[in-house]
């Protein structure tokens, strides 16, 4: 019996509908919000292999937080800075027993896509969505309207100060609170080290959406790399894929190499490039 041969034009197309087939790569997004990530690389052909670097739990104290909520009355704007902020920020609302409409009065502001979404599904309209989703842009925005205003920014414990310094620069009043922080999840460092050393079917890419991700990556794998050294060892023939411009910087500063990095800073825009690079 003759073996059935698909035609050059099918095999083409469905070459082009699954790029990424034969490719491994990791997704180091916390377990609970991989799912985005994984779900499109898995569409386009890749074996996702999922090594959570960051782990989201709630702030030693609800306290700041709780208290800038029972005062929203008094503050003319509201910065979030990721969804995280934003579920926290919805808890804390539920916990307290406030009215979500007690904070229609403030002008809001939100890095990216996703964080406006989380917003609106809780009825509160978004003003000001920079069209680059880094903490820069939110400065460059708002820094003409702010001045004598109160604003109330929302984020993790551990976060680069752009944006309270910037805008406290610009007269603004700023009260920073802890809305979550992020850890190194302990257990996630033997499947690390399982990965990067299986010698039969090491990660293509592994991909890195946060400082966070980036600086517990290192601390997992304790890297003592340093900006403009050569590629560790451990990562040759391993492609590092950044979200954005903040992310590529945490890599470059841990002496890590960025040779992905997404021009739309958001799950779709990291998956277009990573299509890029390997397909």
């Amino acid at each position: 019996m003759k073996k059935k041969t698909m035609p050059a034009d099918q095999a083409a197309s469905g070459a082009q509908a699954v790029p990424l087939r034969g490719k491994r790569i990791v997704v180091s997004r916390a377990r609970d919000q991989a799912t985005a990530l994984s779900f499109r690389l898995r569409e386009l052909g890749a074996e996702v292999l999922e090594i959570p670097l960051i782990e989201i739990r709630p702030p030693a104290s609800f306290q700041a937080l709780d208290r800038a909520l029972q005062q929203i009355s008094e503050y003319d704007w509201l910065i979030l800075t990721s969804v995280n902020g934003v579920k926290a920020l919805a808890e804390r609302i539920g916990k307290l027993g406030l009215d979500p409409l007690n904070l229609v009065h403030l002008k809001i502001a939100a890095i990216g896509p996703a964080t406006e979404q989380a917003l609106e599904e809780l009825q509160l309209q978004v003003d000001v969505v920079p069209e680059k989703y880094v903490a820069e842009a939110v400065v460059s925005s708002l820094r003409a309207q702010v001045k004598g205003q109160r604003i109330l920014l929302v984020r993790a414990r551990i976060a680069r100060d752009v944006i309270p310094d910037e805008l406290r620069r610009a007269g603004a009043l700023v009260n920073v609170v802890e809305a979550y922080e992020t850890v190194a999840p302990e257990s996630s460092r033997g499947l690390l080290r399982s990965a990067l050393q299986d010698g039969h079917h090491r990660p293509d890419v592994i991909t890195f959406t946060s400082s966070s991700t980036v600086r517990n990556f290192v601390s997992l794998l304790e890297l003592t790399t340093k900006r403009g050294g050569p590629r560790p060892a451990l990562l040759e023939g391993i492609k590092l894929a950044a979200i954005g411009p903040v992310t590529s910087e945490t890599l470059r500063e841990a002496g890590l190499p960025v040779d992905i990095e997404a021009r739309e800073y958001t799950i779709p825009g990291l998956v277009q490039v990573i299509v890029a690079a390997l397909a």
